[in-house]
């Protein structure tokens, strides 16, 4: 049996996944944010809860809102900045008194849609994920791609392609720069996007189902620039599915107004490429996370 950890910005999440991958148990807590060894024992308790549960000792797989360097085993490129420069692998094998496997969460989305989701079957996957920040996971032949550097698919920290004059140089992203993919298109970036057009704040959900002139023209914003950011992804990688992940992947028009708006921007004479809504939901990180351990190893 298999034990994934989703860990984000509100919630940890742990689930047990048998070898079909039905979920035999499953538990979240809130995330210690700022609290880098609270967020090392919740992790812990988790497993061991699930553990107890199942009475079966598990492989542990834990998707991260970041990746791990190359270099010095340390995390780094976390939203969840609490995490950047800690030894997050290392501690947790010690916690638990086994290996442990580590990816970015949206690789684990990613990894989640290829197994059994809505890119099931596909050569080439890309996974987004569209919440409180942007992230992308690439999966090619059932496997995830994580790149020399641990960074393939982190689109979100791309700028915002072809920009126009009020788009440059773009709000200010947490990663040092200005005009990040992410900036525009996580739920904060929507959500800032309405104020500045004269709205008033509030979530990003309300703002999609809201039946307004400001909203309305908030929301053909953020699908134009999605269309953009995904064009530039179809150009360089030109998968076969793209499905989207995190809260705004559930604004169903997405699907219906942004394969369109893609013909204007990939260099291509036809768009072939399928976008496609997850097939696990908010699961898919958790999975994608006990995925890591494909053998039960």
């Amino acid at each position: 049996m298999r034990i994934g950890i989703d860990l984000g910005g509100t919630k940890v999440e742990a689930a047990a996944l048998a070898r079909d991958g039905a979920v035999v148990s499953r538990i979240r807590l809130p995330s210690p944010r700022g609290d880098y060894w609270k967020t090392v024992n919740a992790i812990k308790e988790l497993v061991l809860s699930i553990e107890t549960e199942t009475g079966t000792r598990c492989s542990v797989g834990v998707g991260i809102p970041g990746t791990l360097s190359g270099h010095t085993n340390l995390v780094k490129n976390a939203n969840s900045t609490w995490l950047i420069g800690k030894p997050l692998k290392d501690d947790l094998e010690a916690a638990l008194e086994r290996p442990i496997r580590i990816s970015n969460d949206a690789n684990c989305f990613a990894l989640s849609e290829a197994v059994d989701g809505a890119a099931a079957g596909a050569a080439v996957a890309f996974g987004v994920i569209v919440g409180t920040g942007v992230g992308g996971g690439l999966v090619v032949n059932g496997r995830i791609l994580g790149g020399l550097n641990g960074i393939a698919g982190e689109w979100g920290h791309n700028p915002l392609p072809w920009p126009n004059a009020s788009e440059n140089p773009g709000p200010p992203c947490y990663c040092g720069k200005h005009g990040c993919i992410e900036t525009f298109l996580s739920g904060p970036g929507l959500e800032a996007d309405y104020r500045r057009a004269g709205g008033e704040s509030k979530p990003a959900k309300t703002i999609a189902a809201e039946e307004s002139d400001i909203a309305e023209a908030a929301m053909r914003r953020y699908e134009e620039r999605l269309a953009r950011a995904l064009a530039s992804v179809i150009n360089v990688v030109d998968p076969d599915v793209i499905v989207l992940g995190g809260g705004l992947s559930n604004i169903a028009r997405l699907y219906e107004t942004v394969p369109p708006l893609l013909q204007r921007w990939v260099f291509s004479d036809t768009v072939d490429t399928v976008l496609r809504p997850p097939e696990h939901g908010d699961s898919g990180g958790v999975r994608g996370a006990a995925w890591l351990w494909p053998d039960d190893g």
